[in-house]
């Protein structure tokens, strides 16, 4: 049987590619050329670069053309950690700053040692937490503006668990899921997992387009929307109190289950209530301890409509059933005792401070950050590519995440989004320098 037409011209290509004939950042032929250069049809041209872009070779820009990908593994969704050189930064991945001590650890668990009950924290906890520590979670959460029982949180093992649990229990396979057209890595992972199909919602300066939503709620069956109203990841907007009443209206009009997203929340005090106090009966709302206490802490967890707690304690049991005592007896300690306030004000006045030192750093630049974010989403000018802007920064110890990683639709920007907690707040300015050189030293 002969191969279709297209694929020695993948074969092609592929192989020059690979040899290095064809460098990064290379402006292949329009679909129109190849088509008249190759005596191919235009259908025929157009698959040639849809299989190289699905082998990950090369990468479509509305308007701009198709180009060859920096093939050396520090851009995309998983990037490679392992530099070449000594690592100096890493912008990539936005966690609390660990400037001192955990003292709070310390003390808890030689408090808990000495405890009575220490045996049981061993023994198998029910699925989505036990009840005491549901309702710890419950009263944190007042602080957030939402009210809600100790039987409509859920404990998971961090908010990606607490996502996931969300898609299990809600969604099916082939369903329709609504995403900024930039949004949270981990995201397109689990929809990927659920094989379920992600629509992106076109985004503004500060917020989704509402307009476009309603426009695919009207032309497709959308199951759910997943959205960050507060201190969005990449982007840094809080959508104001007229934004979210709209989403929720648009979830009512047209059926849709809203997950939440508060990860970043704590950084915003003063934000408007969240989406979920809007719509209790029809929002997931999903968070942790990961990002204003401790990333390794896995602890996270979600507030459930009535209808969906049996739904989500199934796929608790069906998973990991639910979160270490030891590890759910810790945090919620800190809830109690104020450990997780005090270090959330803390962490706000950090990355106040870290923003400050960006804004200068990057001045001039093309950046978007809320004043309380602990990243900022920097858009490259029009002759730089992110995936070799990538490279060239892990070949002097600084990595970064590239726009493509957060993209849901098939044209990523050109972007990095920089995480600034990375680094020691001393360290910051010169990180910042050493990247700003790497791009500078990019011929126009």
């Amino acid at each position: 049987m002969r191969p279709p037409s297209y694929k020695p011209v993948v074969d092609e290509f592929a192989a020059a590619i690979r040899r290095g004939e064809l460098t990064p950042g290379t402006r292949l032929p329009t679909h129109r050329d190849l088509a008249r250069e190759r005596h191919i049809a235009l259908a025929t041209a157009t698959r040639v670069y849809a299989e190289l872009a699905a082998l990950g070779l090369v990468v479509g820009e509305r308007g701009r053309g198709t180009f060859v990908r920096d093939q050396s593994g520090f851009a995309g969704l998983t990037a490679s950690r392992d530099l070449p050189v000594p690592r100096i930064a890493d912008l990539s991945f936005a966690q609390p700053p660990a400037d001192e001590p955990p003292d709070h650890l310390r003390r808890a668990l030689r408090d808990l040692s000495t405890s009575g009950d220490l045996a049981s924290l061993t023994r198998q906890q029910p699925p989505g937490g036990r009840r005491h520590e549901r309702a710890a979670v419950a009263t944190h959460l007042l602080d957030r503006g939402i009210d809600t029982a100790p039987a409509n949180v859920v404990l998971t093992c961090g908010a990606q668990h607490a996502l996931d649990t969300a898609l299990r229990a809600t969604t099916r396979p082939g369903d329709v899921l609504a995403a900024d057209a930039l949004t949270y890595p981990g995201l397109k992972l689990l929809a990927a997992a659920h094989h379920l199909e992600l629509a992106p919602v076109p985004v503004t300066a500060t917020g989704p387009d509402l307009d476009a939503l309603d426009r695919l709620c009207r032309t497709r069956r959308v199951r759910a929307v997943y959205t960050i109203p507060t201190l969005h990841n990449p982007l840094g907007w809080v959508l104001d109190r007229a934004t979210r009443e709209r989403l929720v209206g648009l979830a009512r009009e047209h059926d849709l289950l809203i997950v939440e997203d508060g990860t970043y929340a704590f950084l915003d005090p003063a934000a408007p209530s969240p989406v979920h106090a809007l719509a209790p009966e029809r929002t997931c709302y999903v968070s942790s301890l990961s990002k204003n206490l401790a990333g390794g802490l896995r602890f996270g967890f979600a507030v459930v409509p009535d209808g969906l707690v049996p739904a989500f304690t199934t796929s608790l049991r069906s998973s990991t059933w639910g979160v270490a005592g030891l590890v759910s007896a810790l945090a919620t300690r800190w809830l109690a005792d104020g450990t997780v306030a005090r270090l959330e004000q803390r962490l706000r006045a950090d990355a106040r401070a870290r923003q400050a030192i960006a804004r200068t750093a990057l001045a001039g630049l093309d950046t978007a950050a809320h004043p309380a974010s602990c990243f900022t989403w920097l858009r490259l000018a029009p002759h730089l590519r992110a995936d070799r802007v990538a490279a060239a920064l892990a070949r002097v110890g600084v990595l970064v995440s590239t726009g493509d990683a957060f993209a849901t639709d098939r044209h990523p920007p050109q972007a990095l989004r920089l995480a600034l907690t990375g680094p020691a707040m001393d360290d910051l300015a010169p990180v910042l320098a050493r990247l700003r050189e790497t791009l500078d030293a990019f011929p126009p």
